[in-house]
């Protein structure tokens, strides 16, 4: 048997996130995936969100998504496009970049970490201890962890052998989706009917004043509703038979890439932990495609994980620190499911629901609704309770540029290494945290901007502030250090002796 601090069932983008964090905090982990190689990845999810981006340029990740990817205008409710470009971000967009290159460019992140990988192999069965946990895997092999993290979608056998319930909504609508060749030029866009939404794409394209221009030749993707909800494995067959009953025609489809179903089943993980067990993305919540949702929560719930547990395996905190990821993001997913729920209504071909559609639209054309919802849709409104204070308290650090000690400096690149961060913007005589020194790195900075939040606007720029490691603001200085130890001691241990 083979022991690890921790181990990750599946290398999508949310485990090979997490493994990333996990591996640069000095965790000892592995990854176990069913596919011999990322290069096996399909492209279900088209893009990532301003706060994806955000999370992923927090360590120094952003640019190589964005030298693959399309910056456009992403944002959308139930079709309906949300312009973000009047918010106070450095990435005030989406990019659409598919899931595979996605994972593709984080494979070769996580290749460059200390991360063990047992590839071409699936798990198959978990017993928990007091101590750990044991992982059986399709090859006889058994693994050993302290804890062991379920990434492995929606289907995940580690929630399931957990015994976490999945309460939720059963599907009503499933749809195909798939990458193919034509030997005919298809006709490219959305077709609405009374199954519902249709839609072919190439999969090469560009963003032309924010117009989706597409390559000539090449590879299409397929999605069509289907007329019943489907179950089982589609095929070449279904794709084709699909095809024929919206366009009239196959288009010669043949040589398909993968082929898969989605639903809009929409449950959510009654417990984000069982002990040693947790569960992270599609393991955790699964609901509609619409609105681009899944891969981005996911990615935020490793953000969110990584470095809580790795503090409680090294043993800088108890492991009471674990029950803030259910805390904090289990209400995230919550609210997901909740708008995509009301997404798939919005969106079905019928004439009442063209006019509810019509006035849902005329409403976000409005500025503080659009605001609102485009907000939340991207990612960068989320503000986890951490009580009454200022309004950064709880919100994503702004990424400033700064002017330090050792000249002009992004906020970001001081988070590239994952470590807890506080900034003294203006403390008279400093700030001690020396209790803390080791776990948490301090500078001096000043900025001479606008203090602005999304929906907030200005607000008035604080003396200080401590940054967790996934770049939210755990407390707010006024100039004093009332709260500082308490808000040390929460988020990363209780102090060291002197």
């Amino acid at each position: 048997m083979v022991e690890h601090a921790v181990v990750i069932a599946g290398a999508g983008p949310v485990g090979l996130t997490l493994a990333g964090e996990l591996a640069l905090a000095g965790v000892d982990v592995a990854v176990v995936e069913r596919r011999a190689n990322q290069d096996l990845a399909g492209s279900r999810a088209g893009g990532l969100h301003a706060r994806t981006l955000e999370v992923f340029d927090q360590r120094g990740l952003a640019e190589r998504f964005i030298a693959q990817g399309q910056i456009a205008q992403v944002a959308g409710f139930a079709g309906i496009r949300l312009d973000i470009g009047d918010f106070p971000s450095r990435h005030p967009y989406g990019l659409g970049l598919w899931q595979n290159r996605i994972e593709r460019i984080l494979a070769d992140w996580v290749d460059a970490l200390p991360v063990t990988f047992y590839r071409a192999c699936e798990a198959v069965a978990l017993a928990q201890d007091a101590t750990g946990v044991e992982l059986s895997l399709a090859d006889g092999r058994r693994l050993r962890a302290r804890y062991l993290v379920g990434c492995d979608g929606g289907r995940s056998l580690i929630r399931k052998a957990a015994g976490i319930a999945f309460p939720g909504w059963d599907a009503s609508v499933s749809s195909l989706i798939a990458q193919v060749e034509m030997r005919e030029e298809p006709e490219l866009g959305i077709r609405r009917t009374a199954a519902g939404i249709n839609a072919l794409g190439k999969v090469d394209y560009t963003i032309e004043d924010g117009r989706v221009v597409y390559a000539a030749g090449g590879t299409v993707g397929v999605v069509l509703t289907e007329p019943q909800i489907g179950s089982g494995e589609p095929t070449l067959d279904d794709i084709r038979a699909g095809l024929v009953a919206v366009y009239g025609t196959d288009y010669g489809a043949h040589s398909p890439s993968w082929i898969s179903r989605f639903t809009d089943t929409a449950r959510q993980a009654a417990a984000y932990r069982a002990g040693r067990v947790l569960l992270a993305g599609d393991a955790a919540h699964v609901h509609a495609p619409v609105g681009g949702q899944g891969l981005n929560i996911g990615v935020q719930d490793a953000m969110n994980l990584g470095w809580k547990l790795a503090q409680v395996v090294k043993g800088i905190s108890p492991e009471g620190l674990l029950d803030t990821y259910h805390a904090e993001r289990h209400p995230v997913a919550a609210r997901v499911l909740r708008d995509t729920l009301a997404q798939v209504v919005l969106m079905r071909a019928d004439d009442r629901v063209d006019a509810l559609r019509e006035a849902v639209s005329e409403l976000l054309a409005m500025e503080e609704p659009r605001k609102r919802v485009a907000a939340r849709m991207s990612g960068l409104e989320l503000r986890y309770d951490f009580g009454e204070g200022h309004p950064l308290l709880g919100r994503r650090m702004p990424d400033l540029d700064l002017a330090t000690r050792e000249g002009p400096r992004r906020l970001f690149a001081f988070l590239h290494d994952a470590r807890p961060l506080l900034i003294d913007f203006a403390t008279p005589g400093g700030l001690d945290i020396a209790p803390w020194a080791e776990r948490v790195r301090k500078i001096e900075a000043q900025y001479a901007g606008a203090w602005e939040l999304p929906l907030l606007g200005a607000v008035a720029a604080p003396a200080a502030a401590l940054v967790r490691p996934d770049g939210y603001v755990a407390w707010v200085g006024d100039g004093t250090a009332q709260g500082l130890s308490d808000a040390l001691s929460t988020w990363f241990g209780p102090p060291s002796p002197r």
